[in-house]
């Protein structure tokens, strides 16, 4: 199966994004890896970190699937005050900022698209990949609502890409919680997880995936 695995650059003043640090980890996975450290034999994975950029970012995402043409497409983001996995049910199609993007614009109650749906549900299988995230014991939960900001945006972006062009591959979004180096020095503290636990939870997500599990 083929699956195309998307994270985000840095924003809002910090250093590093895990969702990117999972994409480029994944992307380089060596294939003397313990069989409970490896995706499906039958994985090949694509990757693409998007820039945090009203214009650029829906742009990049739909580029990489027309270059790629995947069966899937996962991508990732960061949350940081999330204290789980979450994974996306839903995207609206609605930009609220509450910070600029990476090229200094705020957007403020604008739609994605123009005349366009409200809201497109997501297509993996959110439950199936629920139960296999902590099945592994990698703390996980279904969310109702990617946010306003770029990650909602994105989703948003390819799932009516997909509507539109009649496209049945599954798409979603999963966000991540931040990393430990991120919160050490927030007070009061936030939550995080290790970016080898959000590793292991990913590589469960991708593994339902080619499995075709419901």
């Amino acid at each position: 199966m083929k699956i195309l695995l998307t994270g985000f650059e840095p924003f809002g003043g910090s250093q590093t994004n895990p969702s990117e640090q999972v994409v480029r980890a994944l992307a380089h996975e060596n294939l003397g890896a313990t069989p409970r450290h490896r995706l499906g034999a039958g994985v090949k994975l694509s990757t693409a970190i998007l820039p945090v950029d009203r214009v650029h970012g829906p742009a990049a995402l739909i580029r990489a699937y027309e270059e790629h043409q995947p069966d899937a497409v996962l991508c990732l983001g960061e949350a940081s005050r999330r204290l789980a996995i979450s994974i996306e049910r839903v995207a609206i199609n609605l930009m609220d900022y509450r910070i600029a993007d990476n090229a200094g614009n705020q957007v403020v109650d604008e739609p994605i698209v123009r005349d366009a749906p409200a809201a497109y549900f997501t297509t993996l299988p959110v439950r199936a990949i629920l139960n296999a995230v902590r099945a592994c014991g990698v703390p996980a939960e279904l969310s109702l609502s990617a946010g306003a900001y770029l990650c909602n945006q994105v989703t948003y972006a390819l799932l009516h890409y997909l509507t539109q062009n009649k496209l049945k591959t599954p798409a979603g979004f999963v966000h991540l919680p931040a990393l430990p180096e991120q919160v050490i020095d927030k007070q009061p503290l936030i939550p995080s997880m290790s970016l080898e636990t959000m590793l292991k939870g990913i590589r469960a997500i991708i593994n339902v995936l080619d499995t075709g599990k419901k």
